[in-house]
């Protein structure tokens, strides 16, 4: 397949690690844009290594690394000759108790993952990161850039001190970033500064492309009006996009299932995004053929897809989840809600209901509440100047301390430990449980059941390309043309 100007299909970036460098690097291969996702690759790097690092990749990666150092200091910390027994993992890295980067462990491993995305072909690369996750936003942008990262696309809040970080690193000075603090009386600001951490191993680095993720045209239009904080393009979600999603203006009103209900308000106008003049990209109910063909003819450079990729034999997905899921497909029993209350983040959640996973109410509330990795935290100062990190889906009673309000605390899940449990670095407490999984899946489930139809025993990463970009003329580019009807979000 010819290599594109710009990407038709962006694989999503998804859960933790679920979007791998593996599922990655298959669809870079294809001409299309592979996106490792970015979230706790601290975490997933360490597992691994004490997994023993089955197929040598990390190892590998940290061989390319440009600071032997550092690279060494990560193997002695955490690898694990033949694995470890069934006992606790050791603690993995996460948010200090200071609103700053941790280092030079999160970049670090984001390199290790974004070099095995790009290790054997041209093709592009990219990152997916939450802005909700601000603390490890340097580091983690910091170490995707070492591996020459083609893309960074980032959601969930408004990404506008982004464009400038990624330039300042480009040029091999500081990086800075406003962190948001609850009950905050002055500004906290996070700064890395590459060439302190690495010094005289800090090799040239390109910028790359920033896609910034947004649910509707009018946040479109304020990024762009600035050039301090404008994004390379966009990537518009709609509701149905698997993992979070943006909450419906206005008042929340929830249907009696406990999901938010959406309206025309919460979808983005397509002639105006034209009209802003930068790229963009369609998702949350674009996994056929046609949508995409679609997407392009009005405008759109292509789609962003995810639950296909997920889907994928080659993506991270436990095999055993993936094959509950199919089943699922086949019966037609398989439903995806919208969680209003799961995410600690209090963002909408989007949770695939399987027997024995924290989507059963009996399972969640069997769970002992802890917070031990800490990657959806949200700092806050405390009345003693003091900044603390509290989790809603942590002990009610630390919660409260930390000035967090009980109610909150309501039908709030570990997410944290629940996406690691679907990859399969589940973690094993003292006393024998073992974490369980959470798997988020889009809503839209179209593409799936037509691709399962097609190829009933699953469907690679590289097959899923192919089928979404059969309606694509070879060549076609975007169009000026709006009279083509294209799906509905809601």
């Amino acid at each position: 397949m010819p290599q594109q100007a710009h990407p038709v299909v962006i694989q999503g970036g998804m859960g933790i690690a679920v979007s791998s460098w593996g599922l990655a690097r298959e669809v870079s291969r294809a001409g299309q844009l592979g996106v490792v996702s970015g979230t706790a690759l601290d975490g997933v790097v360490a597992r691994v290594l004490q997994d023993g690092d089955r197929g040598g990749h990390v190892r590998r990666a940290l061989a390319h690394f440009p600071s032997p150092a550092l690279a060494k200091r990560v193997f002695d910390t955490y690898y694990l000759e033949g694995g470890r027994p069934r006992v606790p993992l050791p603690s993995a890295p996460h948010a200090d108790d200071q609103p700053v980067p941790r280092g030079d462990q999160a970049f670090r491993d984001r390199q290790l993952r974004r070099w095995l995305a790009k290790e054997g072909h041209t093709g592009v690369v990219g990152i997916n990161f939450l802005e909700k996750v601000q603390t490890a936003t340097l580091s983690a942008a910091l170490g995707a850039m070492l591996a020459d990262v083609d893309y960074v696309l980032m959601g969930a809040g408004i990404p506008k001190e982004i464009p400038r970080m990624l330039t300042e690193f480009a040029a091999g000075r500081p990086g800075k970033l406003t962190i948001d603090v609850d009950n905050s009386t002055k500004a906290y600001h996070a700064v890395l500064d590459p060439a302190e951490v690495l010094g005289d191993d800090l090799p040239p680095m390109n910028r790359p492309q920033f896609l910034a993720i947004i649910s509707l045209h009018v946040l479109g239009a304020y990024l762009n009006r600035d050039a301090e904080i404008r994004p390379d393009g966009f990537v518009v979600e709609g509701p149905l996009a698997g993992g979070h999603s943006a909450p419906p203006r206005g008042k929340m009103i929830l249907d009696e299932e406990g999901q938010p209900i959406y309206s025309v308000k919460d979808e983005a106008d397509l002639a105006k995004m034209v009209d802003i003049g930068l790229p963009f990209w369609m998702a949350g109910a674009y996994s056929t053929p046609e949508k995409v063909a679609a997407a392009v003819a009005a405008g759109a450079k292509g789609v962003q897809c995810g639950t296909l990729f997920a889907m994928a034999s080659t993506s991270g997905l436990r095999p055993d989840l993936r094959e509950r899921l199919l089943k699922g497909l086949r019966d037609d029993t398989l439903k995806i809600k919208n969680d209003a209350l799961a995410s600690p983040t209090g963002f909408p959640f989007k949770v695939a209901e399987l027997d024995d996973t924290l989507s059963r109410q009996d399972k969640y509330l069997a769970r002992e509440r802890i917070c031990d990795l800490g990657y959806l935290r949200t700092p806050a100062e405390r009345p003693d100047g003091k900044v603390v990190y509290k989790c809603a889906s942590e002990p009610i009673h630390m919660y409260v301390k930390k000035g967090g309000e009980e109610q909150n605390t309501n039908g709030r899940k570990c997410l944290c430990n629940a996406l690691m449990a679907n990859i399969g670095l589940s973690q094993v407490r003292r006393d024998g449980y073992v974490e369980e999984p959470a798997v988020t899946l889009g809503q839209d489930l179209e593409g799936v059941r037509l691709m399962l139809a097609a190829h009933a025993e699953g469907w690679t990463g590289l097959q899923a390309v192919e089928w979404l970009m059969s309606e694509v003329e070879p060549g076609y580019t975007a169009s000026d043309k709006l009279d083509v009807k294209v799906p509905a979000l809601v």
